[in-house]
């Protein structure tokens, strides 16, 4: 099967399947004029990276998984170690993201949104950057 095959099966650009190969995630087999050839193989490490990234997991997250996947003398908690840790950091995200949420939609509700200069929005922006400086 041909990259543009494999993308399609896969769900993945091309040139992000050139991008695993470059950094050695895949090692597509190549056929006498050069060109790559996927097997079942690769195709199924390349859907295993498209579903880890979808999860948000970094690409060096996705090196050891994929290491971890074809290591059938694996310890599951060391599988379970990456994705506790990936967790947390989504869970850290999420914190971040609603405290934005609230500091956001006051900022919104105090401004009056009409022609005048003054405006609570950008205040709050100043302060808030002035207060982290």
């Amino acid at each position: 099967m041909n990259i543009s095959d494999a993308a399609t099966q896969t769900g993945l650009p091309a040139k992000t399947i050139r991008y695993y190969e470059e950094i050695g995630l895949v090692t597509p087999s190549r056929n006498s004029n050069g060109y790559r050839v996927f097997g079942e193989t690769e195709l199924h490490k390349l859907t295993f990276l498209a579903r880890s990234r979808a999860l948000g997991f970094s690409i060096e997250d996705c090196r050891t998984l994929l290491a971890l996947y074809e290591d059938q003398s694996r310890a599951s908690s060391d599988v379970k170690r990456i994705a506790r840790t990936h967790l947390d950091e989504i869970e850290a995200k999420i914190t971040d993201l609603i405290a934005m949420r609230d500091t956001l939609s006051h900022l919104v509700q105090a401004c009056a949104g009409d022609d005048r200069p003054d405006c609570p929005i950008l205040k709050g922006i100043e302060a808030t950057s002035v207060s982290k400086a």
